[in-house]
Protein backbone atom coordinates (compact mmCIF):
# COMPACT_ATOMS: atom_id res chain seq x y z
CA UNK A 1 0.00 0.00 0.00
CA UNK A 2 1.17 3.51 -0.92
CA UNK A 3 2.34 5.44 1.97
CA UNK A 4 2.43 9.44 2.86
CA UNK A 5 5.93 11.05 4.13
CA UNK A 6 6.20 14.14 6.33
CA UNK A 7 5.88 16.73 4.65
CA UNK A 8 4.33 15.57 1.56
CA UNK A 9 1.14 17.91 0.46
CA UNK A 10 -1.49 15.44 2.06
CA UNK A 11 -3.90 13.97 -0.96
CA UNK A 12 -6.67 16.41 -1.33
CA UNK A 13 -10.11 14.11 -1.81
CA UNK A 14 -14.17 14.36 -2.13
CA UNK A 15 -15.92 11.99 0.59
CA UNK A 16 -19.89 11.75 1.89
CA UNK A 17 -19.75 12.32 5.11
CA UNK A 18 -22.23 12.81 7.92
CA UNK A 19 -22.31 16.92 7.04
CA UNK A 20 -22.83 16.41 3.42
CA UNK A 21 -20.27 15.85 0.51
CA UNK A 22 -16.92 17.62 1.13
CA UNK A 23 -13.40 18.23 -0.37
CA UNK A 24 -11.02 17.69 2.04
CA UNK A 25 -8.86 20.70 1.50
CA UNK A 26 -11.47 23.18 1.63
CA UNK A 27 -13.07 21.86 5.00
CA UNK A 28 -9.75 22.65 6.24
CA UNK A 29 -9.26 26.08 5.38
CA UNK A 30 -6.62 28.07 6.93
CA UNK A 31 -6.96 25.24 10.15
CA UNK A 32 -4.86 22.99 10.98
CA UNK A 33 -6.49 18.89 10.88
CA UNK A 34 -6.66 16.03 12.22
CA UNK A 35 -7.79 12.96 9.96
CA UNK A 36 -8.60 9.65 11.91
CA UNK A 37 -9.39 6.18 11.48
CA UNK A 38 -11.42 3.55 12.48
CA UNK A 39 -11.78 -0.09 12.09
CA UNK A 40 -15.36 -0.55 12.43
CA UNK A 41 -18.95 1.34 13.51
CA UNK A 42 -20.41 -0.25 16.85
CA UNK A 43 -17.26 -1.77 17.94
CA UNK A 44 -16.09 -0.82 21.76
CA UNK A 45 -12.43 0.89 21.48
CA UNK A 46 -13.76 2.83 18.36
CA UNK A 47 -16.70 4.38 20.74
CA UNK A 48 -14.65 5.23 23.61
CA UNK A 49 -12.20 7.07 21.09
CA UNK A 50 -14.76 8.76 19.02
CA UNK A 51 -16.41 9.74 22.66
CA UNK A 52 -13.22 11.24 23.58
CA UNK A 53 -12.53 13.29 20.46
CA UNK A 54 -16.23 14.09 20.74
CA UNK A 55 -15.35 15.49 24.63
CA UNK A 56 -12.38 17.62 23.47
CA UNK A 57 -13.77 19.47 20.51
CA UNK A 58 -13.07 22.55 22.73
CA UNK A 59 -9.58 21.79 23.31
CA UNK A 60 -9.01 21.39 19.81
CA UNK A 61 -11.18 24.13 18.48
CA UNK A 62 -8.74 26.63 20.43
CA UNK A 63 -6.17 24.93 18.86
CA UNK A 64 -7.42 25.81 15.45
CA UNK A 65 -7.66 21.93 14.92
CA UNK A 66 -10.22 20.44 13.24
CA UNK A 67 -11.31 16.76 13.48
CA UNK A 68 -12.76 14.37 10.41
CA UNK A 69 -12.87 10.51 11.70
CA UNK A 70 -13.19 7.62 8.75
CA UNK A 71 -14.71 4.48 9.37
CA UNK A 72 -15.41 1.70 6.30
CA UNK A 73 -19.24 1.57 7.24
CA UNK A 74 -22.11 3.52 5.30
CA UNK A 75 -23.86 6.89 6.24
CA UNK A 76 -26.91 4.91 7.67
CA UNK A 77 -24.63 3.25 10.12
CA UNK A 78 -22.60 6.38 11.35
CA UNK A 79 -25.60 8.07 11.93
CA UNK A 80 -26.78 4.90 14.57
CA UNK A 81 -23.45 4.77 15.53
CA UNK A 82 -23.37 8.80 16.77
CA UNK A 83 -25.83 8.28 18.99
CA UNK A 84 -24.20 5.18 20.49
CA UNK A 85 -20.87 7.61 20.99
CA UNK A 86 -22.69 10.41 22.56
CA UNK A 87 -24.65 8.08 25.17
CA UNK A 88 -21.25 7.31 26.02
CA UNK A 89 -20.67 10.47 26.79
CA UNK A 90 -23.79 10.74 29.55
CA UNK A 91 -25.08 12.96 26.30
CA UNK A 92 -28.60 13.98 27.42
CA UNK A 93 -29.78 16.79 25.35
CA UNK A 94 -31.17 14.82 22.63
CA UNK A 95 -28.01 16.36 20.26
CA UNK A 96 -27.32 13.30 18.13
CA UNK A 97 -24.53 15.07 16.39
CA UNK A 98 -21.25 14.80 16.71
CA UNK A 99 -18.73 17.53 16.65
CA UNK A 100 -16.76 16.21 13.72
CA UNK A 101 -18.28 14.45 10.53
CA UNK A 102 -17.29 11.02 9.92
CA UNK A 103 -16.66 9.81 6.21
CA UNK A 104 -18.30 6.55 5.09
CA UNK A 105 -15.75 5.23 2.88
CA UNK A 106 -17.52 1.74 2.12
CA UNK A 107 -15.77 0.50 -0.90
CA UNK A 108 -12.13 1.43 0.59
CA UNK A 109 -11.32 3.53 -1.89
CA UNK A 110 -9.69 6.34 0.66
CA UNK A 111 -8.89 3.64 2.66
CA UNK A 112 -6.18 2.16 0.08
CA UNK A 113 -4.84 5.76 -1.15
CA UNK A 114 -4.16 6.40 2.63
CA UNK A 115 -2.41 3.27 3.12
CA UNK A 116 -4.47 2.84 6.09
CA UNK A 117 -5.52 -0.59 6.22
CA UNK A 118 -4.43 -3.49 8.63
CA UNK A 119 -3.76 -6.65 6.52
CA UNK A 120 -4.14 -8.37 10.30
CA UNK A 121 -7.78 -7.21 11.15
CA UNK A 122 -10.65 -8.68 8.67
CA UNK A 123 -14.49 -8.06 8.95
CA UNK A 124 -17.16 -11.11 8.79
CA UNK A 125 -16.41 -11.34 4.83
CA UNK A 126 -12.55 -11.63 5.04
CA UNK A 127 -11.68 -8.00 3.92
CA UNK A 128 -8.87 -6.03 5.68
CA UNK A 129 -10.14 -3.14 8.09
CA UNK A 130 -8.71 -0.16 8.40
CA UNK A 131 -5.97 0.87 11.48
CA UNK A 132 -6.04 3.39 13.92
CA UNK A 133 -4.22 5.69 11.88
CA UNK A 134 -3.71 9.36 12.87
CA UNK A 135 -3.12 12.15 10.07
CA UNK A 136 -1.87 15.25 11.62
CA UNK A 137 -2.06 18.25 8.53
CA UNK A 138 -0.76 21.62 8.61
CA UNK A 139 -2.29 24.92 7.51
CA UNK A 140 0.18 24.36 4.38
CA UNK A 141 -2.23 21.04 3.76
CA UNK A 142 1.18 19.16 4.55
CA UNK A 143 1.61 15.77 6.52
CA UNK A 144 2.88 16.85 9.87
CA UNK A 145 2.62 13.53 12.21
CA UNK A 146 1.35 10.17 11.27
CA UNK A 147 1.05 7.70 14.26
CA UNK A 148 -0.42 3.83 13.75
CA UNK A 149 -2.07 1.94 16.04
CA UNK A 150 -3.28 -1.47 15.53
CA UNK A 151 -6.58 -2.27 15.72
CA UNK A 152 -6.33 -3.70 19.27
CA UNK A 153 -4.93 -0.55 20.64
CA UNK A 154 -7.03 2.77 21.51
CA UNK A 155 -5.32 6.04 21.09
CA UNK A 156 -4.33 8.72 23.74
CA UNK A 157 -5.79 12.02 22.49
CA UNK A 158 -4.17 13.77 25.63
CA UNK A 159 -0.96 13.08 23.68
CA UNK A 160 -2.69 13.80 20.34
CA UNK A 161 -3.17 17.38 21.63
CA UNK A 162 0.39 17.31 23.22
CA UNK A 163 2.45 16.87 20.32
CA UNK A 164 -0.65 19.31 18.36
CA UNK A 165 0.85 21.82 20.98
CA UNK A 166 4.71 20.94 20.45
CA UNK A 167 4.22 20.90 16.06
CA UNK A 168 2.30 24.13 16.51
CA UNK A 169 4.93 26.05 18.93
CA UNK A 170 7.61 24.39 16.32
CA UNK A 171 6.50 25.56 13.28
CA UNK A 172 6.73 29.52 14.19
CA UNK A 173 10.19 29.07 16.50
CA UNK A 174 13.16 27.16 15.98
CA UNK A 175 13.18 25.43 19.07
CA UNK A 176 12.33 21.47 19.73
CA UNK A 177 10.41 20.03 22.71
CA UNK A 178 11.97 17.20 24.64
CA UNK A 179 10.76 13.79 25.77
CA UNK A 180 7.35 14.35 27.65
CA UNK A 181 7.26 17.67 27.05
CA UNK A 182 4.18 20.08 27.59
CA UNK A 183 3.34 23.62 27.36
CA UNK A 184 4.79 25.84 29.94
CA UNK A 185 7.51 23.35 30.18
CA UNK A 186 11.31 24.14 28.69
CA UNK A 187 12.33 23.76 24.92
CA UNK A 188 14.84 22.96 23.72
CA UNK A 189 17.60 24.92 21.66
CA UNK A 190 18.49 23.05 18.44
CA UNK A 191 22.50 21.83 18.21
CA UNK A 192 22.36 23.99 14.90
CA UNK A 193 21.78 27.24 16.18
CA UNK A 194 25.17 28.98 17.21
CA UNK A 195 25.54 30.11 20.69
CA UNK A 196 26.33 33.52 20.26
CA UNK A 197 22.93 33.61 17.62
CA UNK A 198 21.22 31.18 20.50
CA UNK A 199 21.82 34.41 23.19
CA UNK A 200 19.77 36.39 21.20
CA UNK A 201 16.84 34.82 19.98
CA UNK A 202 16.23 33.54 23.27
CA UNK A 203 16.70 36.25 25.88
CA UNK A 204 15.10 34.72 28.76
CA UNK A 205 18.63 33.04 29.18
CA UNK A 206 19.96 29.71 27.19
CA UNK A 207 21.11 26.92 29.66
CA UNK A 208 23.20 23.56 29.19
CA UNK A 209 23.62 20.68 30.62
CA UNK A 210 26.87 19.77 31.94
CA UNK A 211 27.70 16.16 30.38
CA UNK A 212 30.35 13.40 30.50
CA UNK A 213 31.62 14.62 26.81
CA UNK A 214 31.94 18.24 27.77
CA UNK A 215 29.69 18.95 24.60
CA UNK A 216 27.37 21.64 25.18
CA UNK A 217 24.48 20.07 23.15
CA UNK A 218 21.82 19.53 26.05
CA UNK A 219 20.51 23.29 25.71
CA UNK A 220 17.65 24.68 27.12
CA UNK A 221 15.48 27.94 27.14
CA UNK A 222 12.32 28.73 28.87
CA UNK A 223 9.10 27.99 26.72
CA UNK A 224 8.65 31.17 24.73
CA UNK A 225 6.46 33.53 26.17
CA UNK A 226 5.41 32.03 29.19
CA UNK A 227 6.93 34.10 32.23
CA UNK A 228 7.63 31.84 35.18
CA UNK A 229 8.24 32.55 39.08
CA UNK A 230 11.75 32.28 40.14
CA UNK A 231 11.96 29.08 42.29
CA UNK A 232 14.55 29.01 45.62
CA UNK A 233 15.52 25.18 44.77
CA UNK A 234 18.03 24.48 42.23
CA UNK A 235 15.76 22.48 39.47
CA UNK A 236 16.85 19.70 37.82
CA UNK A 237 18.16 20.18 34.15
CA UNK A 238 17.49 16.38 33.38
CA UNK A 239 14.13 17.20 33.80
CA UNK A 240 14.02 21.24 33.64
CA UNK A 241 10.72 22.80 34.66
CA UNK A 242 9.67 26.35 32.70
CA UNK A 243 12.96 28.43 34.21
CA UNK A 244 15.82 26.61 34.99
CA UNK A 245 18.55 28.73 36.49
CA UNK A 246 22.00 28.27 34.96
CA UNK A 247 24.31 25.43 36.12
Amino acid sequence: MPGLLLGEVFPDFEAETTIGRIKFHKFLGDSWGILFSHPKDYTPVCTTELGRAARLSDEFSKRNVKLMAISLDSLEDHYGWSKDILAYNCNDSGNCTLPFPIIADRKRELAVTLGMLDPDEKDKDGLPLTARCVFIIGPDKKLKLSILYPATTGRNFDEILRVIDSLQLTAGIRVATPADWKPGVCVMVPPSIPEEEAASMFPAGVYSKELPSGKKYLRYTPHPGIQSEQKDTKQSQDQPESNPPPP
